[in-house]
C-alpha cells in the first residue's frame, strides 16, 4: 500500500493554492519555497513512474482519496479528508435543516415503519401517520432497503414530490399518498423545561447555524427563571461562533471568550459585542467526556469568569481549530491552523502524539473512572478571573463538582442488546400494537413519567424477542440490568410517542447524578447578586 503514500501528488498542488495564509503572520517560520518544490517534484517524479510503469491499472480515485486521509492521519487527531457526499451530509447538519417528508422511522423484518410524523411537516400534511408502514417510494419497492438508503429516497429538492405507497391498519386497502417536500429543521435544543421552581434546563445537543436562534426562544419559554441549568454533556462542538454567542448570552460586552493561536494565524481574541441576556443569575453548566470543541469553549469561559459551576466529568480536550479547504471535485480538508484557549489562558487540547489516532481517541475514556485528586495530580493551575479559585489546564475542562462514571460494569448481555438496537426495534413492534391505548392512559409526558413503568412480562416479552433475533438470554437478569433495560424501554417509548424532550426528561428524572447534583447546588446557592459583575480584560 505504499501506493497510498505516491500519489499523493494529486493533492499536493490543491493544498498549496487553498491556504491563504497572512505573509505577516508567517513569514519567519514559512518553509522556504526551494524545499516545497523540491518535494513537490520528487512526488511527480514517483507519480509518473507508478501511473507509466506500474504492472496493473491504477484506481486512481480511490488511490488518491486514501492517499490524503493517510497524509492526514500523521498530523494531528482532528485533521480530516471529507468526500464531496461526507460534505453534503456535513452542510445538512451544520445548517440546520435539509428538504424532506418529516418523519423518523424504523426498520422492522424489512419493513419501513413510520414511528413519528413531526409537527405541521409535509408527511403530516400528507396524511402520513405512525405505525403506518411504507411499501413503496415512487416507483422502488421498500421491503429490503437498508437504513441508510431510505433517507436518499425520502429527500430531494424543495418542492419536489414524493408518491408513497401504505398499508394501515384496520385499512383493507393500500393508500396512495403524495408528499411535497420541504424545508425539515434539525433541532440542535433537545429539551428546555423548568427543572424546578424558577429554574430552567435546556439541552444543546451540538452547535449549527440555528443554535442560538432555538436557545433564545428555548429560553424564552421557560418564562422568569433565576436559575438555569445547560446540559452539554454528548455535545461535540460545531460551529465557533455559535458557540461563541451561547457563552456570552451570560457575560456583560467587552468579556473575553476564546483566544486562537497557531503558527500561520496571530492570536485572534474573542469577545462578547453585548450584554449578554442572563447576566445575573445562578448557572450551572454539564459536562462529560463526549463534550468537546465549542462545548468546552463555553463551559472554560464561563468556568475563568466564576460564571458557571460545572458538574460532572472530565470533558474530551478538543482544542484544536480547523479550517476547511474545499477541493475541486466537491470535497474538503479540515486542516488544523491553531488552538484554543480559555480566558485565562489553558490550552484546550489534551496531548496528543502524531499519528496514533486511535490511542488518542481511546484514551479520553480512561479519565472517567479517575478520582478528583489523581485527576489534578501534576496538572497547571491557573485562577479564575474574578474570585481567584484554582483551576486546572492540561487539556479539556476539569468540572468543579466530579461526578465519577459508574464503575459496575454492565453484563455482557446487556451490552450487547443495547448495541444491537434490539430494544429500539422491540418498541417498534410494541406501539405498533399499543400506542392508542398508551395515549389514552397518559395523554401527556407528565402522565406517562408518572405512571408508566415497564412491567416485569414487558420485560419478559422484550428478552423473548431478542431471543427470537439471535441474542439469547443464559441466566437470570440481575437487579441492575433489569433497572436499565425498564429505563431504555421508557425512554424510546416515550421518544416516539412525545418527542425527543420527553426522553431526555426521563432520563434526567432516573438517577441521573449529575442533574441531581445540579439541583442540589443551586437549591444551596440562591444567591445571585455576585453575578453582576464587569470582565476584567
Amino acid at each position: 500500500m505504499r501506493l497510498i503514500v505516491v500519489v499523493l501528488i494529486v493533492l499536493w498542488p490543491l493544498l498549496l493554492s487553498a491556504q491563504r495564509i497572512p505573509r505577516r503572520a508567517v513569514r519567519s517560520q514559512r518553509t522556504p519555497e526551494s524545499a516545497i518544490h523540491a518535494q513537490q517534484h520528487k512526488l511527480d517524479q514517483v507519480f509518473r513512474h507508478v501511473v507509466d510503469s506500474y504492472v496493473d491499472p491504477v484506481d486512481l480515485e480511490t488511490q488518491t482519496e486514501a492517499a490524503i486521509r493517510a497524509m492526514l492521519s500523521e498530523l494531528d487527531p482532528h485533521s480530516a479528508y471529507l468526500t464531496a457526499e461526507e460534505m453534503a451530509r456535513a452542510r445538512e447538519s451544520f445548517n440546520g435543516a435539509f428538504s424532506g417528508i418529516g418523519i423518523e422511522f424504523g426498520i422492522l423484518r424489512d419493513t419501513l415503519i413510520v414511528a413519528y410524523v413531526l409537527r405541521d411537516s409535509p408527511a403530516e400534511r400528507a396524511g402520513l401517520m405512525p405505525n403506518d408502514r411504507i411499501v413503496r417510494i415512487d416507483t422502488l419497492p421498500v421491503v429490503g432497503l437498508s437504513r441508510e438508503r431510505v433517507p436518499e429516497l425520502l429527500r430531494g429538492a424543495k418542492g419536489s414530490k414524493v408518491h408513497l405507497e401504505v398499508v394501515r391498519q384496520d385499512t383493507p386497502e393500500r393508500l396512495h399518498v403524495e408528499a411535497i417536500r420541504s424545508r425539515i429543521p434539525i433541532h440542535t435544543v433537545d429539551a428546555a423545561y423548568l427543572a424546578a421552581e424558577r429554574t430552567g434546563y435546556i439541552k444543546v445537543n451540538r452547535f449549527g447555524h440555528t443554535t442560538m436562534e432555538e436557545f433564545k426562544r428555548a429560553f424564552a419559554s421557560l418564562g422568569e427563571v433565576d436559575a438555569l441549568i445547560l446540559d452539554l454533556r454528548g455535545n461535540s462542538g460545531g460551529l465557533l461562533g455559535q458557540a461563541v454567542e451561547l457563552a456570552g448570552f451570560f457575560l456583560p460586552r467587552g468579556t473575553r471568550i476564546v483566544s486562537t493561536e497557531g503558527r500561520a494565524v496571530p492570536s485572534t481574541p474573542l469577545c462578547t459585542t453585548r450584554d449578554g441576556d442572563f447576566i445575573q443569575g445562578q448557572v450551572v453548566i454539564l459536562i462529560d467526556e463526549e463534550s468537546a470543541s465549542g462545548s468546552e469553549i463555553v463551559a472554560g469561559a464561563l468556568q475563568d469568569w466564576d460564571r458557571a459551576w460545572i458538574i460532572g466529568r472530565p470533558s474530551f480536550g478538543k482544542g484544536l481549530v480547523q479550517r476547511q479547504f474545499p477541493l475541486q471535485d466537491g470535497s474538503a480538508i479540515r486542516l488544523t491552523i491553531a488552538r484554543y484557549h480559555t480566558p485565562s489562558g489553558r490550552i484546550i487540547q489534551r496531548p496528543y502524539q502524531p499519528g496514533h489516532r486511535k490511542e488518542y481517541y481511546r484514551s479520553h475514556h480512561q479519565r472517567r473512572f479517575l478520582s478528583p485528586d489523581s485527576l489534578t495530580l501534576n496538572l497547571p493551575v491557573y485562577k479564575t478571573l474574578r474570585l481567584g479559585r484554582n483551576v486546572y489546564g492540561g487539556g479539556g475542562i476539569l468540572p468543579d463538582q466530579l461526578i465519577p462514571a459508574d464503575t459496575t460494569s454492565p453484563s455482557p448481555y446487556l451490552i450487547e442488546l443495547i448495541d444491537s438496537g434490539l430494544v429500539s426495534q422491540f418498541g417498534l413492534d410494541y406501539l405498533a400494537h399499543h400506542r392508542n391505548e398508551l395515549l389514552v392512559a397518559y395523554p401527556t409526558v407528565e402522565h406517562f413519567e408518572k405512571g408508566f413503568d415497564p412491567s416485569d412480562q414487558l420485560v419478559d416479552d422484550l428478552i423473548q424477542y431478542a431471543d427470537g433475533q439471535g441474542i439469547p438470554c443464559h441466566q437470570a437478569l440481575d437487579d441492575r440490568t433489569q433497572k436499565w433495560l425498564r429505563l431504555r424501554l421508557r425512554c424510546d417509548l416515550a421518544r416516539r410517542l412525545y418527542g425527543t424532550e420527553a426522553a431526555v426528561r426521563i432520563m434526567n428524572h432516573t438517577e441521573d447524578v449529575a442533574y441531581m447534583s445540579a439541583l442540589e447546588w443551586l437549591k444551596a446557592h440562591p444567591d445571585h447578586s455576585d453575578s453582576d459583575f464587569l470582565p476584567e480584560n
